[in-house]
């Protein structure tokens, strides 16, 4: 039987729709209070595949143009991104991480072989001093996520004094052996990752338990101030956050949720050749995000009303079958128009929530999973910017802007699931010199969106569009360009009335002073 795809006029929030157009955002320029965290727009780089090695990392000694081991193109397109904090060294592999080895002289450090992403075997090169190093180089906060699951207490309490304690401490003293005299910064500690599974498959009362008795000897050196995040739930499991938010409570500065924009598991489906009804009910998975952060944060509300603790979404984004032809385990995948679309649907719903989610990290960085950056794997030298790092690059201004609510009125589509997809989503912000950027997606495969855009005013308008001439458009190293964001002009300011022509399958991002 054939599958159809049904297309509803819905209103969103908003009851009014002006005949003439097609879709109507109303901004409410005078309700803006909370900020959107800069900390939103994270990144999360881990040992899996050629995230660190080929990607962030080649060796001093490589014929890859580098900086100090690290890769010169890729740096150098990450500060373009203004990274606001980097999550490491994982994800699954932080529990099988054990620091020790990942210090001194790099010749000497013992190898170490990946048991959960393919059984490489790695040799360390990359430890706590190249990834705070490159932090600071790249002027972005470190996330670091702790050993729980295969750690001890003494271990994880001497990370931390090795990384952030000044004093003549045993730690602080070996610090300086290897090299660094100050110890560094690090704000962000995650006492394990993903508990629940491959962090040790806890339940969520014996991970309480863990947590307070790790958390006890991670001390606040003098000039340093852990913010400590627990780890938390996986999309729609609300009785972890509730476990957690009764037994740790404010012990914890932030709580995780992970989320993956994944249908199944078993048939994830591949990244750059999919349906018309793939493509929607891609969508529809990712908007459920609204859902998800919107009921955790429900529970917190219960134990927490002043929002003490944050919520953290320190791993989303797409997940597809590898690229034939690499390593499996290696979670190398390419990145298409529909990822950037997901990219800006679910960076529109984090804006809304940002009273409570404090940071999101996509995964991941460079080469693995919804990258922001892809380097060739035959190892010529070849970087590519996926359709990913565009979207990023496009709502900076956000970070650290002030969040505008608003209300839109479009027509949506019905998935074969029976669940609705609106064909324009929008976010807006005054950022601090008092413009106005407001960010439109058109969902649309084929038709074009005239927006009505209601509620601001402004003698200058720029704009930038990233759109494709197919949905399954991405960037090769043959044909890096494909897609990548163009100047942006089909829009009309008459008398106060601002109206915007959306093309099909585009993101938009206006910036009004």
């Amino acid at each position: 039987m054939k599958k159809t795809i049904a297309i509803l006029r819905v209103a969103l929030s908003c009851p009014l729709c002006a005949a003439a157009q097609d879709a109507t955002v109303n901004i409410h320029a005078d309700q803006g209070r909370q900020v959107i965290p800069k900390e939103i727009y994270g990144q999360f780089a881990e040992h899996l595949g050629t995230c660190i090695y080929g990607g962030l990392w080649v060796g001093k000694d490589s014929p890859i143009p580098n900086i100090d081991g690290y890769r010169k193109d890729v740096f150098e397109a990450l500060k373009r991104l203004e990274v606001p904090v980097l999550r490491w060294p994982g994800g699954c592999f932080a529990d099988d991480y054990h620091w020790m080895d990942g210090i001194g002289p790099q010749e000497q450090r013992p190898s170490l072989r990946n048991n959960t992403w393919g059984g490489t075997i790695e040799d360390n090169s990359f430890g706590t001093h190249e990834f705070l190093n490159l932090c600071e180089m790249l002027g972005c906060e470190p996330y670091i996520s702790g050993n729980i699951g295969s750690g001890t207490v003494k271990e994880m309490a001497q990370w931390v004094e090795y990384m952030t304690n000044n004093d003549d401490s045993p730690m602080a003293r070996l610090r300086r052996q290897n090299g660094r005299d100050k110890a560094w910064k690090v704000k962000y500690f995650g006492l394990g990752n993903e508990a629940w599974g491959c962090g040790g498959n806890m339940t969520p009362e014996y991970y309480s338990g863990e947590y307070r008795k790790f958390n006890t000897y991670l001390r606040d050196y003098a000039g340093n101030r852990l913010f400590r995040i627990a780890s938390g739930a996986s999309d729609y499991d609300y009785n972890w956050t509730r476990v957690l938010m009764k037994n740790i409570g404010r012990r914890m500065n932030g709580l995780s949720v992970h989320y993956y924009t994944v249908k199944t598991w078993n048939n994830k489906g591949k990244a750059t050749q999919f349906t018309d009804d793939e493509y929607w009910l891609t969508l529809e998975k990712s908007l459920d995000v609204d859902n998800v952060v919107r009921k955790h944060c429900a529970v917190m509300d219960e134990f927490d009303p002043e929002k003490r603790v944050a919520l953290m979404v320190d791993e989303w984004g797409t997940w597809w079958d590898e690229e034939p032809g690499t390593i499996r385990n290696h979670l190398y995948q390419q990145n298409s128009m529909r990822d950037a679309i997901v990219a800006s649907l679910m960076l529109n719903v984090f804006h809304k929530y940002t009273d409570r989610v404090r940071m999101a990290n996509i995964a991941q960085m460079v080469n693995v999973l919804q990258a922001m950056i892809l380097t060739d794997q035959k190892g010529t030298g070849h970087m590519v910017l996926t359709p990913t790092y565009h979207v990023f690059e496009m709502y900076k201004p956000f970070m650290d802007a002030t969040h505008l609510p608003l209300d839109v009125t479009c027509d949506s589509v019905t998935t074969t699931e029976g669940k609705r997809v609106p064909l324009v989503s929008a976010s807006a912000a005054r950022t601090k010199d008092g413009s106005i950027v407001v960010a439109l997606v058109n969902t649309s495969l084929k038709d074009k969106q005239e927006l009505a855009l209601n509620g601001i005013d402004g003698k200058t308008i720029e704009g930038r569009i990233l759109t494709a001439r197919d949905i399954h458009d991405h960037n090769t190293f043959e044909q890096p360009n494909q897609v990548v964001p163009t100047p942006f002009n089909s829009f009309k300011n008459k008398k106060g009335k601002l109206s915007v022509q959306l093309p099909a399958k585009s993101i938009v991002v206006l910036r009004i002073g």
